[in-house]
This record gives structure tokens, sequence and C-alpha cells, in this order.
């Protein structure tokens, strides 16, 4: 074929559709593998897409950034077979072969970067001059990738294409359009798509909102979604409403095409014949810029939050949901919180890996009754995108316009069985995604804000530092810390608040001990807890009303040493002990928050 960028200035180009799925349709056959041991069969799928009219073709490599990153042996030996299978196929029609690469996964021992380099410049020295980045989830390593791959071959034509859903969002919560943008902007990619996981029908859809792009756009949608039938995975889409909706797609100035998962060489001629009935274009459609992406607005009528803006110091308060369904005890204690003063109530999110009542709910309950500003905890552990949308979206409708983002205590390993982590994001994109949320013509008019949480006991604290700031660039807007019950936990504060200046909110955590038990539990068996040895004795032979009264007196001395470079507190209440906050609350007023004021 003559080059890429001249057939694109002319006429469309037409991809093949799904060689995973097409090929698997033989029971127990392994794709990549199939280039050393069906090296016919291979040959032939590509054969049968190139006869129903694909002007390109991908390699049969889409799992080998995996398999490097995972040091897998043999792949190189793939990745040589599977160029040789589609050169020779396409040299029989004169078609264009892309070296194919799905996602890859990225980690501080193996980034990304480092296996998308390996295969691309594996196959830069076969002679690959294109290269097709599909499936992706993030553009994570894509750029840096790119930019090694041109030094070696400085006029590859390269794709990338995200995997999106139906609402216009990756399994990892990004926004297609941002994406894409990111890509239009680095300045080293020659075309951008989106392909897998919708069917044509919805990415229409999603292009039409989109517009046109700088680049040409690529859209290679699955044949429809996918059903079981008798333990296999199959497609039903019908090639006719395939070529319908691609060839619409195309009219609307899409230069490049084809398909992914489910579609055959079927779907590929109906969608060939209907790209030669479309009037012919000569000359490519005029490109207009990604819309620009305006930061959407945070809603001003929040209590908590034009307090804590202004510059005064907060009160936010943990109480956590109960463990029967009963809101009766829970309320009453909240109401009495919010009477002492405290200025928001968080809500933890099945705390170290055990049920309660679901935070979210919670929240909107004390929020609609109690009219206090809730801050319901929101874990990665226990819910896959889907879910998590769903519940923000219904917090976000019931006025609960604070969350809490954060990984999450993994579930027991004895329990794993029965229990399953999900993990779909961490807490840095699980704020991302939320932020995306937000905007115009988007599900919410206005900002969630993001809070995070900040372990002033980490052992490396320098580490958490990085992960703060990285925090914030995803869209969180300030922290709460763990327990401050050590003279280390106040210094790391001090070096937080110097390290995330003024763009950051603090709330310093503060726990009253309330016995020598409670105290030597906490430093033994609760993940980001510190207490110092010094706390621990003097706890000893205490009763109740000794061991609270002692504890209120080291919450003070916490409190006041944290005071300098907090934006506030945040109490937790241990074993729902309210009376005990309440008293911690009105000595924090009256001798601490009233008299700085």
């Amino acid at each position: 074929m003559t080059d890429i960028r001249e057939h694109l200035a002319h006429k469309p180009l037409l991809f093949d559709g799904g060689m995973g799925t097409y090929y698997k349709a033989a029971p127990g056959a392994d794709c990549e593998m199939a280039n050393l041991t069906d090296p016919e069969g291979v040959k032939k799928v590509h054969a049968e897409y190139l006869a129903a009219g694909a002007q390109a073709i991908k390699t049969n490599t889409f799992g080998l950034p995996r398999m490097a990153a995972a040091q897998t042996p043999g792949w190189e030996e793939l990745a040589e077979a599977g160029w040789k299978l589609a050169c020779d196929a396409a040299a029989e029609k004169d078609a264009a072969v892309f070296a194919d690469f799905g996602p890859a996964p990225d980690t501080e021992a193996a980034p990304a970067s480092s296996a998308y380099g390996l295969v691309a410049q594996q196959f830069a020295a076969l002679g690959a001059k294109n290269f097709l980045f599909e499936t992706l989830s993030s553009d994570v390593g894509i750029v840096e990738a790119v930019k090694a791959l041109r030094v070696a071959v400085p006029d590859a034509f390269v794709m990338v294409s995200f995997a999106v859903l139906p609402d216009g969002y990756t399994r990892e919560g990004l926004l297609f359009r941002d994406l894409l943008r990111r890509m239009e902007q680095s300045g080293v990619v020659d075309a951008v798509g989106l392909n897998c996981v919708s069917a044509p029908g919805a990415m229409k859809k999603l292009v039409q909102s989109l517009g046109e792009t700088l680049l040409p756009l690529s859209v290679m949608p699955n044949a429809g979604y996918p059903v079981v039938t008798r333990a296999r995975v199959l497609y039903q889409g019908k090639p006719a409403y395939f070529a319908r909706e691609m060839g619409q797609i195309a009219a609307a100035g899409v230069r490049i095409l084809g398909g992914c998962c489910g579609t055959t060489p079927a779907h590929i001629a109906a969608l060939r014949a209907e790209l030669d009935a479309l009037p012919q274009q000569t000359e490519a459609a005029p490109a207009a810029k990604l819309s620009t992406r305006t930061a959407p607005a945070v809603e001003k009528d929040d209590a908590f939050l034009r307090k804590l803006n202004a510059g005064e110091k907060v009160i936010a308060i943990e109480l956590d949901s109960p463990r029967v369904a009963d809101l009766g005890g829970y309320l009453d204690g909240a109401r009495r919180l919010q009477a002492a003063g405290a200025d928001l109530l968080t809500i933890a999110d099945c705390p170290i890996a055990q049920a309660r009542m679901d935070s979210s709910l919670v929240a909107c309950r004390v929020h609609r009754e109690l009219g206090m500003c809730a801050l319901p905890h929101m874990t990665c552990r226990d819910r896959n995108l889907n879910a998590t949308k769903a519940l923000l979206l219904g917090l976000y409708a019931e006025g609960v316009r604070e969350v809490l983002a954060i990984t999450g205590d993994p579930i027991p390993t004895a329990e794993r069985d029965e229990v399953k982590n999900v993990y779909q994001f961490n807490s840095r994109k699980l704020a991302q995604y939320i932020v995306s949320l937000a905007g115009e013509g988007r599900e919410m008019p206005s900002a969630m804000t993001v809070l995070g949480a900040l372990n002033l006991n980490a052992r490396n604290f320098d580490v958490e530092l990085r992960r703060a700031v990285e925090k914030l660039e995803n869209g969180m807007s300030g922290f709460l810390t763990q327990p401050v019950l050590s003279a280390q936990a106040v210094e790391n504060l001090r070096k937080a608040r110097q390290t995330l200046g003024e763009r950051a909110k603090i709330l310093a955590g503060i726990m009253p001990v309330v016995s020598q038990r409670n105290a030597i539990f906490m430093e033994n068996e609760i993940n980001g807890i510190h207490v110092d040895e010094d706390i621990i004795q003097r706890f000893a032979g205490l009763d109740r009303e000794q061991g609270e009264a002692l504890g209120l007196e080291v919450s003070m001395q916490m409190a006041r040493e944290a005071l300098p470079y907090a934006d506030g507190f945040y109490l937790m209440t241990p074993f729902n002990r309210v009376a005990l906050m309440e008293r911690l609350i009105a000595r924090l007023k009256t001798e601490l928050l009233d008299a700085e004021g």
C-alpha cells in the first residue's frame, strides 16, 4: 500500500476484524501461540479478512506487551512469526500491516512504558512501519514508548486506541475525550481512536458527542455485546446492522474503520460494501480541535466547605455505622455530635474489611434528616466501575457532595474463598474518576469534593508524601490523617504542610486512647496507627473513668502540637463513646479553636 498518510488524505482506511475471537471459534485455541503452533490457521484468518475487503490487517500479537512485562520466554519468536505471517498474507493484496499491541500492566518494578517499548522495538527491528496500541484503559507509558520508537523509526505511523464503555469511560475510570486530547497534545501520535467494549451504536453516539479531532479518528467497535452459550462467549451482532451503523460513522468523517471482538470477515465484507456505496471524498474532512475542558464549579452552599475555604478551623468526626439494620441510636449519636459543634460527620466504609451498614446510604440519611454535612468513605475494595458510578450519582442526587476516596483494607486471606476483593481502582484513580464525572454535558453539573487519607505513621513518609502529591494532581482537595499519637507523627504533619503547602487542606487525626489494652491493640493490630510507648505506659492500672480522663488530656496535647500545621481536626470515636467525644469537642473549641479565632 502507498503511505498511510497519503491514503487517509483521500479515502478511508478499512481494517480487519477481531482476530482473537474469530480464530478462537475453534475450541481450546490459544491465539498468540498459534503463530508458532498453527501458522497456516493464522494466515488463513488474515487472508479471509483481506478477501472481505480489508486494506490493513493487524499482527496476531495483541498479548505480547503482557508477555514482555512478565518476561515470558519466547515472546520474541511469537512476534517474529506473527509479523511474517501478516506480511506474507498482505503481500498478495498490497495491504498495510500494523504491529498490534494490547495493554501492558503498569507497576513500579515493571512500568508499562518498558513493556510497550520492548515490543515496539522488536517489531521496528523486523521492519515494521505501522503500529497500533489498542484496547487501552489508560495512556500510562504510551507517550514515552512512542517517543523512543520514533528514534528507531522516524517515519512510523502510530495509532493509539482506547477501550471505552458506552458512557464514555474506560475501565480505569478515564473519560475518552481527555485521553484523546492528551494523545493529540503529545505531538507523537498520528491517529487516535476507540475500539472494543462497546457496540457500533454506542460508539456512534460517542463519536457524535466528540466532534472531530486534529488527528484522524479510528473506530473499531465490537460486533455487539457478548452472551454466554454452553460455556462459550459469543457475539451475535449481525453484519448488516454493523455495516449500517459504521457507514453512518464514516459519513460523519471518521477515516479509519474496522472491527474488534466478534467481527468476522462477513462483518468486514458488509462494511466494505457500505463504504463503497458512500459518496467519494477526495480531500480529508476539515479537522476541528477538541473542545477544551473547563474545570467544573463546586457548589458553594456547603457549610463545611464554606467554613474550611474561609480559613476557619473545622471539626470532622467519625462515627462508625452500625453492624445491624437499625439507625435509630446512630442518628441520636450524630445529633449529639452535631449539637456539640462538629462540622462534618465521616462514616467509614466497612473498616478492616468487616461488613457494616453502607457508608454512603448512612451519609444520605444523616444529610437528609439532620441537615448535617456528611463524608462517606469510599473504598476501591468492594465495587467495580459500574457500582462506583451508580453510588456516586445517588450521593450527588441526595445532596452529599464530599467523598473520602481510599483504597481500603484488604479482605483477610482466610475469607477470600467466600468474599472477593475487587480493587479496580486505587484511591488516586478513583479521585480522578470522580472529578471527571462533573462538568458541562457530563453526569454531574458541579464537582464533588474528594478528600484522601494521609498516613502520618508510614514507615517511609517520603513515599507517602509523594503519593499525596499524586493524589492532589488527580483531583483530591485535601487529607484526613491517621491518628496523631507520637512526636514523629507531629513532625510528619509539619513536613506534610511544608511540602503540600496551602493547596491541600489537612485535618489532623485525633483519636482518644481509653485504656492500656486499647493502646496496645491499636499499636499492634490496626494498620496505620502508632502509639508512643510512654503513652501506653501512662494508662497502666487505670479504670474506665480515669482512662477517659487521661485520653482527653493526651488528645488535647496532640491537638495543640498539631494545630499550627492543620486546617482542623478529624476526630475518631472509640467504641461509639459519644459522650467522650462531646467533651473533647467542647475542649477543642474553648481551649484551642475559639481562642485562636
